[in-house]
């Protein structure tokens, strides 16, 4: 759910906005675009504190480019949100009985005491 946030808000992924390598560089700022990373709004590269905001894009503020990737990605990072925990929940309740019961059982007659779902 975390990375649905980040690449409706942010048009990145999680572990691309933590580490701020877009694609395999590490260029914060750089791009000029809406995509935006943890170090850019840190003030790591060339917009200083706060990042670049897309300001070859035509962006002003960083409201700007957040109102945009959201405008842009919102329902999307919304379905996201409420489906995956759904799918979750689903899921652990249809498997329940065939896959982590056993798994349980086993898990616990090896001496872990760790349960699945």
């Amino acid at each position: 759910m975390a990375n649905a946030l980040t690449e409706g808000m942010f048009k990145t992924n999680l572990a691309e906005f933590i580490t701020g390598r877009v694609n395999g560089s590490y260029k914060p700022g750089a791009d000029g675009s809406s995509v935006l990373t943890l170090p850019e709004l840190l003030g790591a590269g060339p917009g200083g504190v706060g990042g670049n905001y897309g300001t070859t894009a035509g962006y002003d503020s960083l409201s700007a480019v957040l109102m945009s990737n959201l405008k842009k990605n919102g329902v999307k990072m919304a379905a996201s949100i409420v489906i995956i925990p759904m799918v979750a929940n689903v899921a652990k309740k249809v498997l329940r009985k065939p896959v982590l019961l056993p798994a349980n059982r086993l898990l616990k007659s090896t001496g872990l005491d760790v349960k699945l779902g």
